[in-house]
């Protein structure tokens, strides 16, 4: 059952500078992935974890096309604020940025370009714990890029490591994380690394020295796609757009997530529609109004 107390924070920070010279005209999250801008993907996996106080973490460049983009949220049912991050120095910076947000509750983190196709409810009972924090694993063919969990013979974890050059097993943590109330206290503590950064790492190496980090290991029928790169943003709109036209059905539409989420309801819905120009994302959206509720 989920934790609906939790919050969320979405990090669309960093300069995008492996995407240079597409970020030199645009911010890298509204870079398009097949047929939607990329910070769609990540804010529709929160949604569909039943999050909905969602703290946007973006530069001071950057921030205003955001919020100018996703609005505060209230069109998708959902409450979104929005603060700045003046220099990227590491993922767990995200929490000392959004304490106050936080405040004194269980949040979630992801990435603004981290993507998830499939069933979540490895996410869904992440959301539910009461105590501790989780991650999950991820089998890559290059593990030496993220930071990578070591696990024992029975399958539990025993070590985590940053990027490094001889991996010890081949699974990576994709940037998605659950936290209880006292992340902010363990960021606060953490001294930056040699990269003068706070990272992300390091605070789940904390959990798991308290004996107190789950880690969830994510088989075949969950696709993670990280679009930090060309080649991985054109691999991820090929993916979206191979299976978006196989199924006819939309992936990361937050407005349909947001109807089936019951966040809004079918009047809502309608509403909405009416302000979209004419075009194929308004002719999906009005098929789904017309086919009333189903299951999500």
């Amino acid at each position: 059952m989920v934790a609906m107390t939790k919050k969320a924070i979405l990090l669309a920070g960093g300069a995008g500078s492996r995407l240079f010279p597409l970020t030199q005209i645009v911010c890298k999250q509204l870079l398009p992935v097949y047929d939607k801008p990329m910070i769609c993907y990540p804010l529709a996996t929160l949604m569909l974890g039943g999050l909905r106080e969602i703290l946007v973490i973006s530069t001071p460049k950057d921030l205003p096309v955001l919020r100018n983009f996703l609005g505060d949220g209230r069109q998708l049912g959902i409450k979104l604020d929005y603060a700045e991050q003046p220099k990227p120095e590491g993922i767990a910076q995200a929490f000392l940025i959004g304490a106050k947000f936080v405040e004194d509750r269980g949040v979630s983190l992801i990435l603004g370009d981290n993507i998830f196709y499939g069933k979540l409810d490895f996410f869904r009972e992440a959301l539910a714990l009461k105590r501790g924090a989780c991650v999950f694993g991820y089998q890559v063919r290059d593990p030496q890029r993220y930071g990578v969990i070591e696990f024992d013979e029975s399958g539990r974890a025993i070590s985590l490591e940053e990027k490094p050059h001889n991996p010890r097993s081949q699974f990576a943590v994709p940037g998605l994380y659950v936290y209880d109330q006292r992340v902010v206290e363990f960021c606060q503590a953490l001294k930056p690394s040699a990269r003068g950064e706070i990272e992300i790492t390091d605070l789940n190496r904390r959990y798991l020295e308290n004996g107190e980090l789950q880690v969830k290991r994510l088989g075949r029928g969950i696709a993670w796609l990280d679009t930090g790169t060309p080649t991985s943003l054109l691999e991820a709109s090929n993916y979206i757009a191979t299976i978006e036209h196989r199924q006819g059905m939309k992936i990361a539409c937050l407005e349909e997530i947001a109807l089936r989420m019951g966040f809004i309801q079918a009047d809502a819905l309608s509403s909405l529609i009416d302000r979209l120009p004419k075009g194929d994302y308004r002719d999906y959206l009005q098929r789904v109004a017309d086919d009333g509720p189903i299951p999500r």
